[in-house]
């Protein structure tokens, strides 16, 4: 629009971004028993998650609810969740939730801990093996929207090391390059950001070094 700052226009998308993932980010495969509950009729039946997000899951189960019915989720380690069928494919469905913006997050800091006990239970080696140099600029983008210019000191299927003189505190989530993750330590020279968000398939050195660096 005119007599808007070029610079401004150019942030909105991605601060826009930043601030949606805040509240939901992309869905996560996980293998998460539950108990399923249909109020209009008050049906029940087990189920399981398959993937998530703080925003929605994909649900499989016998009992089968139909488009924008009510449902209520009570999912093994992360507790109840109310919402409403927004498809139906195969023998599952995807229920969007709804709940206030303090259980998406609650829901968000549940799936990280998911996450992260996925990647020490099977990753450990890959880790501790696997950390290689990578320089090159990158950004990240705060909770709040604030992008902060970084430098990446190196990088692992599982996270990264930035150099930066702006230090997030531990536990907050960032929005790196395409990729969400959660600052995990502090260091002399920056913070280590966790991925989140990946699927099971461990991507390759030069897929994650496109994806977060600055192009």
């Amino acid at each position: 629009m005119q007599g808007q700052p070029i610079l401004k226009r150019m942030e909105d998308p991605v601060v826009a971004k930043a601030r949606a993932e805040r509240r939901r980010f992309r869905r996560v495969p996980v293998d998460l028993a539950g108990r399923l509950f249909l109020p209009a009729d008050s049906r029940e039946a087990v189920c399981k998650v398959i993937d998530m997000s703080p925003g929605g899951a994909s649900v499989l189960s016998d009992l089968m609810p139909e488009a924008d019915a009510h449902i209520v989720l009570y999912i093994d380690g992360f507790g109840r969740f109310e919402g409403v069928v927004i498809r139906r494919d195969g023998d599952g469905f995807g229920v969007r939730f709804s709940g206030t913006a303090l259980k998406r997050e609650k829901t968000a800091e549940q799936l990280t801990l998911y996450m992260n006990k996925t990647l020490v239970d099977s990753s450990v080696v890959v880790r501790q093996n696997d950390r290689t140099p990578a320089k090159g600029m990158s950004q990240f983008v705060r909770a709040d929207g604030t992008i902060v210019k970084c430098e990446v000191i190196d990088l692992s299927p599982t996270g990264v090391s930035l150099r930066t003189a702006i230090k997030p505190q531990v536990g907050e989530f960032v929005l790196i390059g395409q990729l969400a993750g959660r600052v995990a330590r502090q260091h002399e020279d920056g913070v280590g950001v966790q991925f989140v968000g990946l699927t099971s398939e461990t991507p390759s050195a030069d897929t994650l070094h496109a994806s977060i660096m600055v192009r």
